[in-house]
């Protein structure tokens, strides 16, 4: 097994086709096929299939891939503090639950890097996907916060990955709205003076629960709800309908708008707050890269300052 055979395994799933896969690793077809075969033959597992979708890969594959890329990782690290390649372009990935301060970070971040020499990915996904990123090392780093209701299974997911969470900040439950919601002027908001109005949610697909919700007091029963894909989406969809949601109140206004507004939830015998504690996920035993830690610092540093 050699380094270009798994950097090769590495660009085919990415790619999920060996005909692209070759296109970006200047070599023929036949050649990139040979070498994926030689080293399935050493392992004696197939790592990958044809089917009418392209090439993916199969279950033995799919924890392959995620041992290549960790290997493959540490060997960059290694390029990186003991070379200076001028050719190579190095990647830096952040995966993120919906924070806008994640992606003031990431802004800052990247402007003190030559963007020629870095290739970079932002990802707003769902909270199944960050932690599957960063286990699988496609980003460095996962932002998403833990609580007293979802702390069990997402810590159960970290440990299963061989993941880490270091906590950033707690804060309490806000409603996030148009400000020119009828309740926007509030000085708080109670969760019955929402009931008319509909719940916004980010979607969390078909393994998502009630634990993987990004919206804090994701167990309450609401009477309308809407889910959305994207914070665009349900800014619109704020505008629109007079929807809201519960969030951490941390709202980035140079990326949202001044058109929306953050109102503390005002809890109740039936309805408590909560408390979220939002971190970010990454290896053990993986020390994060130059670039990882100036990010950190970045979405550190925005925290403090409110």
């Amino acid at each position: 097994m050699t380094l270009q055979q798994i950097f090769y395994v590495i660009t085919i799933a990415g790619c999920g086709s060996m005909n692209k896969a070759a296109e970006m690793l200047y070599i023929s077809q036949p050649t990139l096929t040979s070498a994926v075969k030689e080293l399935e033959n050493e392992l004696e597992i197939p790592i990958f299939q044809r089917t009418g979708r392209g090439t993916v890969l199969t279950s033995e594959g799919e924890e392959f891939l995620a041992y290549a890329r960790q290997l493959y990782q540490q060997y960059e690290l290694m390029k990186e503090k003991y070379s200076n390649p001028s050719n190579i372009k190095r990647k830096f990935g952040v995966s993120s639950q919906h924070y806008s301060f994640a992606v003031k970070a990431f802004v800052e971040t990247v402007k003190q890097f030559d963007m020629q020499k870095y290739e970079f990915a932002m990802r707003e996904e769902k909270t199944v996907d960050v932690i599957n990123d960063v286990s699988t090392l496609k980003s460095e780093i996962g932002l998403l916060y833990l609580n007293e209701f979802n702390q069990k299974i997402i810590k159960k997911m970290l440990r299963d990955n061989d993941l880490e969470f270091h906590a950033l900040i707690d804060c309490k439950a806000y409603v996030y709205l148009w400000k020119k919601h009828p309740l926007a002027k509030n000085s708080s908001i109670s969760f019955s003076e929402l009931e008319n109005y509909p719940c916004l949610s980010f979607e969390q697909g078909e393994k998502g629960s009630f634990y993987f919700a990004e919206e804090i007091l994701s167990t309450n029963e609401y009477p309308r709800t809407i889910k959305a894909t994207d914070r665009s989406t349900m800014l619109n969809l704020m505008v629109g309908l007079n929807g809201y949601t519960l969030c951490s109140g941390i709202i980035c206004e140079e990326l949202n708008g001044s058109d929306f507004v953050a109102v503390p939830f005002e809890s109740d015998g039936d309805n408590p707050n909560q408390t979220m504690r939002i971190g970010y996920i990454v290896k053990k035993s993986t020390p994060l890269s130059r670039i990882g830690q100036i990010y950190i610092n970045e979405v550190a540093k925005y925290l403090n300052s409110l």
